[in-house]
């Protein structure tokens, strides 16, 4: 059964293929209809953001494009011209109800940096305090491949901690996870309900990517564990039809629910690490520390330590690996790459005359480590 009484805040991300025709233009239809439901789920208590992507569709309809360009420059151009006309047209709906909406573009390294992360859910919450909806998407005017999130599947998904949100809802042109891909089996079945993201569940993700839109069912599996491991649930659902928000608290139980109380339920640190950040380099163990991380929950100690692969500062994020090439881990580290290279496979006693300092004896606490596929 779907668990919503104790939801109270809501992301809602809405896709390019629900807010605009074929042709790429924005259809202001669409959005009141979005808007309207918004309104009433605010009246009705509940607090709502709104992840929208639609600005380079949007771009693409005020110059009459009928395909989308393939280069980040073109791309990069339309955003800035779309996102402008987006944010326009939502302003003007919101005022219909009496509602204030506020713009907020984001980037991959806006996770990924804690103090940026951390100003972020401050500006966030300091919204939502006054009574405005805040409207986000990524920064497509100014992203590169090397910053961006990819898709604002996973972009709504990485909110949810920064905004506590109880559910996430991904408001696409599918009705919600199937058995297999429907276009191509006609036995496929509609999954109401999902109560773990497990391998199975996985495999029924057949990605189908639509002409506006950069998201397919796999993003969307993905989103679905990255929210359920922070504890909160999500739901996909048709943007089709008038009351598709709505119908998700009523007894129509419109798309599919991917239960939160299954989930790892990390906190928010485990959280940031696993999914939030971008490691800057890896350390590689022996088969003595992968069992004591894995096994008995210890810190990572110079002991350990084989090898160390790229350059990094103390205070980043590494991925830890075994001599097979597996990653094990993921945490903070104490020492630099340079640092760690000298005292790799040394005793903890030996650290301060080699550096001629030692302000940690572990290289990576247990506290700043989340193990792969488990918790810290």
């Amino acid at each position: 059964m779907r668990d919503i009484k104790k939801v109270k805040r809501i992301i809602v991300k809405v896709g390019s293929t629900s807010l605009c025709n074929h042709q790429g233009v924005i259809e202001k239809e669409k959005i009141l209809t979005l808007v309207l439901q918004i309104s009433k789920l605010v009246r009705q208590g509940y607090t709502v953001v709104l992840v929208t992507s639609g600005a380079i569709a949007a771009g693409m309809g005020v110059l009459s494009l009928k395909t989308k360009p393939q280069t980040i420059p073109q791309k990069q151009a339309l955003a800035a011209i779309g996102q402008a006309q987006l944010m326009q047209t939502y302003e003007d709906l919101f005022q219909l109800f009496g509602m204030r909406c506020g713009q907020v573009l984001l980037n991959h390294g806006d996770f990924d940096d804690r103090k940026r992360m951390v100003n972020l859910s401050n500006t966030m919450h300091s919204l939502l305090e006054y009574g405005v909806i805040p409207i986000v998407n990524e920064n497509d005017a100014l992203a590169v491949d090397e910053i961006k999130v990819g898709d604002n599947d996973t972009l709504a998904a990485l909110l949810v901690p920064v905004v506590e949100a109880d559910l996430l809802i991904l408001v696409s042109d599918i009705d919600g996870l199937y058995t297999a891909n429907p276009h191509t089996h006609k036995d496929a079945t509609l999954l109401k309900y999902v109560d773990e993201v497990n391998g199975d569940v996985e495999n029924m993700a057949t990605d189908s990517k639509s002409a506006l839109g950069t998201g397919g069912m796999t993003t969307k599996i993905r989103a679905a564990k990255i929210v359920n491991d922070y504890g909160s649930h999500m739901a996909i659902v048709n943007g089709c039809g008038e009351n598709y928000l709505l119908d998700i608290f009523n007894e129509k139980e419109n798309g599919t629910w991917f239960n939160g109380n299954s989930g790892r339920s990390l906190n928010a640190r485990a959280h940031w690490l696993t999914y939030r950040t971008t490691s800057k380099g890896e350390i590689v163990v022996d088969d003595g520390a992968s069992h004591a991380m894995r096994h008995h929950r210890r810190s990572l100690l110079p002991k350990g330590i084989v090898d160390v692969h790229d350059s990094f500062l103390s205070g980043q994020v590494v991925d830890i690996v075994n001599q097979q090439g597996k990653k094990i881990a993921k945490g903070i580290t104490n020492y630099s790459s340079n640092e760690i290279m000298l005292i790799k496979g040394k005793r903890t006693q030996d650290i301060e005359s080699i550096l001629h300092f030692k302000d940690y004896d572990e290289v990576i606490h247990a506290n700043n480590m989340v193990l792969t596929g488990g918790d810290i």
